[in-house]
């Protein structure tokens, strides 16, 4: 079920769209979804536990099932493009990662390697996750966040801005690992993590950099009415930007990438909680082996009084 509310940021028919129209070319460009599985598996491993039945939400890759496949019994995989999930072994489903069609409870394991970026209303998502989860169930999800492109988003901005007078944005908004821990407590997960893994990226060109983002689906697809399409101007001069200022000394352009990462816990009543405040049975000085001091002792005031 697609809804493009009028206060959303992306354009989820138009992400759809683009990701159907990758069906064929983005397992060319996986490298950084691979990444981010094999730091995924190396999460899980840290677990020392294996999961009944897993989740795999947005971002359908060849990979996966492979990578995943020693820390789980059944693994169920998900795309917000169906055709992409075409010819795929095991169990799939086509899904809209803001719709979730799972039951509650349903999962032991729930990851989400690099889709949640285009979700407009994460908070929502999460809390569907939190949702599909069993009790004591684990969520790992990585997405593009952070400083991300943003050598791209100023040197398009630079760009518009002298050769048309004014810009618009063309680069997508990110999430910050900052802020993602407080985004899982909200949604009820336990002991949220967020954390955050900051690589560079060469490419030749700017123009090889947005042939592999068509290639693997992920071009900006804002909700925004009458937005101008970029002029050939404006990309000349974008590239002479990003080459001026970006590039290292053998000519080849640097692309900032902020994998940003969510972990949390479906509560259960196995956790461990914070303690009430007031309900500790030592004192600080006794669990530091000091003498407690009043107040007056502290300030050298030895008992004077009013």
């Amino acid at each position: 079920m697609i809804q493009n509310a009028t206060n959303d940021v992306f354009n989820r028919l138009q992400i759809r769209t683009r990701r159907e129209r990758a069906s064929s070319s983005y397992h060319e460009v996986e490298f950084l979804k691979n990444r981010a599985l094999e730091d995924i598996a190396d999460r899980l491993a840290s677990t020392t536990r294996k999961f009944s039945k897993v989740l795999v939400l947005g971002g359908y890759s060849p990979n996966t099932r492979q990578v995943l496949a020693p820390y789980c019994d059944t693994l169920i995989e998900t795309d917000f493009a169906a055709s992409r999930l075409s010819g795929a072994p095991g169990l799939v489903a086509a899904a809209d990662e803001e719709w979730l069609p799972f039951k509650d409870e349903s999962f032991d394991l729930v990851v989400s390697p690099l889709a949640l970026h285009w979700v407009n209303d994460l908070p929502g998502t999460l809390i569907q996750i939190n949702r599909a989860l069993k009790p004591d169930g684990f969520f790992v999800g990585a997405m593009a966040g952070g400083a991300s492109f943003q050598e791209l988003r100023q040197s398009l901005l630079r760009a518009e801005a002298e050769v048309t007078g004014g810009a618009e944005m063309r680069v997508s908004p990110f999430a910050d690992a900052a802020d993602l821990s407080g985004l899982l407590q909200r949604a009820g997960l336990a002991l949220p993590v967020s954390d955050r893994d900051r690589m560079t990226i060469r490419y030749d060109s700017i123009f090889d950099m947005f042939r592999d983002l068509q290639a693997a689906g992920e071009t900006h697809s804002p909700f925004v009415a009458g937005r101008r399409p970029l002029s050939r101007r404006v990309l000349m001069r974008a590239a002479e930007i990003y080459a001026e200022d970006y590039s290292d000394p053998d000519g080849r352009l640097r692309v900032t990438m902020d994998l940003v990462w969510m972990t949390g816990w479906a509560p259960h009543v196995s956790q461990p909680k914070p303690k009430r405040p007031g309900s500790a049975k030592v004192s600080m000085a006794e669990a530091l082996g000091v003498r407690e001091q009043s107040a007056g002792e502290k300030t050298g005031l030895k008992g004077t009084g009013r």
